[in-house]
């Protein structure tokens, strides 16, 4: 069982899309427009955690995703990020990937916790 703190095994965010293993919502606090969590259904720390079946449905919802915010953002570039660990900045131990759209001449937000991305 999940733990209860968890904000994403307990997230009731209005899912932008979603499959049997993950789900897309929009991050609370986002460095770009329609940057766009997938996480994973599994309670699981990291998506080197996860059975093979369940980290292929992330990255297929992550296709989805983009096509989505190609869409309606209009975004044609973008950052696919994976803090694995508290090492690599995770901040939330339960498996998701950040799926980042970039827009010509704007910068991300200053406050992203990935130093390497800019």
């Amino acid at each position: 069982m999940a733990p209860e703190t968890c904000p994403f095994c307990e997230n009731k965010e209005p899912r932008l899309a979603s499959n049997d293993h993950a789900f897309a919502i929009l991050d609370r606090s986002p460095i770009s427009a329609g940057h766009t969590l997938i996480i994973s259904r599994s309670h699981v720390p990291t998506i080197f955690d996860l059975p093979s079946s369940e980290y292929a449905a992330c990255f297929e919802l992550m296709r989805e995703a983009k096509e989505l915010l190609s869409r309606e953002h209009g975004a044609e570039s973008f950052h696919v990020v994976v803090n694995c660990g508290p090492g690599a900045d995770q901040t939330v131990s339960h498996a998701h990937i950040h799926l980042v759209p970039r827009y010509p001449g704007k910068p991300l937000r200053s406050a992203h916790p990935w130093s390497s991305i800019r």
